[in-house]
């Protein structure tokens, strides 16, 4: 009777094993990271490195022990991993960037003057009236509305010194933890940048700030697709995309660009799905009347022919610009009609990323390539 043959170990045996393994906090695996190092099997034994930037990484215990159990898990029960792992220490090693961010969802549009930013700033609001800790970056860097909408355009954000670095702290109110680049500029003064400039703004906000735990990270970008857009992508795996649009034709023509850039095979970040701003007026003295003023349904039906979930429906009324005015979010009063409706979305958006979570692998950074 001849033997079954042992089945072979090779090195891309050990990586896609590993893949299972995120760094603590983190929604990056370790060999995303490029964390895994000198890969070496002999038979049933398997050595490798795990490289840490710190020798005093207090996760070094934990990640060891998590990848010799990935390691029996998924390759088998009699591989020899024990004690077979090293570690390096590379102090210049890039940095995981907000390992304790469990979701990051950027906001667009594909065309200005739809109110991506007041649906940011209000999703951002109810997601926190959930009981969930969120995170707001004002990434519309040429035009910063976020302070005025919490009313903190005279703020300063604080900075710690932490592990050598400043790092800054964000502003928080009603829940939300935020920073926009706003804080750092006179609200008068226009901002004359040029593309890096402007891309290295989003990515010191992002990489700086002191965000901690959240359970959402939303990212307000500038209407269209530009440098700020591939910046986010290629500095932080995007969860997923919201496209805001209005119900008029000359919007949600714009709104397919932007679906097809994030869509693309380069960038490959899932789209959650569309949010008609503007769907109806309500006067306040008639809170019962809906007046179609820039059409009806028409993101509902863009959405059907993209086969895209329309995530919500938030009706025009006057509440909405004085709040952003006076700095008091519509989201942080869920009895008002506006309140229930971006209540209605956190919830469709909690939702619909538990299904993408489930149903999809976590997203990549896009990776710089040069010729």
């Amino acid at each position: 009777m001849s033997e079954i043959p042992r089945k072979i170990i090779i090195p891309k045996n050990v990586t896609d094993a590993l893949r299972n393994v995120n760094y603590p906090g983190s929604n990056q695996d370790i060999v995303s990271m490029d964390m895994v190092q000198e890969i070496r099997v002999a038979g049933k034994s398997v050595h490798f490195s795990l490289v840490f930037q710190r020798s005093d990484d207090p996760n070094i215990p934990a990640l060891t022990g998590m990848c010799e159990n990935a390691i029996l898990e998924y390759i088998g029960n009699d591989v020899d991993i024990k004690g077979n792992i090293a570690t390096k220490f590379i102090h210049n090693m890039q940095r995981p960037i907000l390992p304790g961010v469990k979701n990051i969802i950027a906001v667009a549009s594909g065309k200005g003057g739809v109110g991506k930013s007041t649906v940011a700033v209000n999703l951002a609001v109810a997601l926190a009236n959930t009981g969930a800790s969120v995170g707001l970056i004002d990434a519309d860097i040429f035009g910063p509305s976020i302070p005025k909408m919490f009313g903190t355009e005279g703020e300063r954000p604080a900075s710690e010194h932490i592990d050598k670095r400043d790092m800054i702290v964000p502003v928080e109110r009603y829940g939300v933890k935020f920073l926009s680049i706003g804080f750092f500029v006179a609200p008068e003064n226009a901002l004359i940048w040029r593309g890096p400039m402007a891309s290295n703004a989003l990515k010191q906000l992002i990489a700086d700030g002191l965000w901690g735990e959240l359970d959402y990270l939303l990212i307000d970008l500038p209407p269209g697709t530009s440098d700020i857009h591939l910046t986010l992508v290629q500095t932080v795996p995007v969860t997923a995309a919201i496209i805001v649009t209005t119900p008029q034709a000359v919007a949600l023509a714009d709104v397919i660009k932007g679906v097809s850039m994030f869509q693309s095979k380069s960038i490959d970040v899932p789209v959650l799905g569309l949010v008609e701003n503007m769907s109806w007026f309500t006067p306040a003295e008639l809170p019962d009347n809906k007046y179609y003023i820039f059409g009806k349904d028409g993101g509902r039906k863009l959405a059907d022919e993209m086969g895209l979930v329309l995530l919500g429906q938030i009706p025009l009324v006057q509440g909405i610009c004085e709040g952003g005015d006076q700095g008091t979010p519509v989201a942080a009063d869920p009895e008002t009609v506006t309140g229930q409706a971006f209540a209605s979305l956190a919830n469709q958006v909690v939702c619909q990323l538990e299904i993408r979570n489930v149903s999809l692998d976590p997203t990549q950074k896009v990776k710089v390539t040069r010729k």
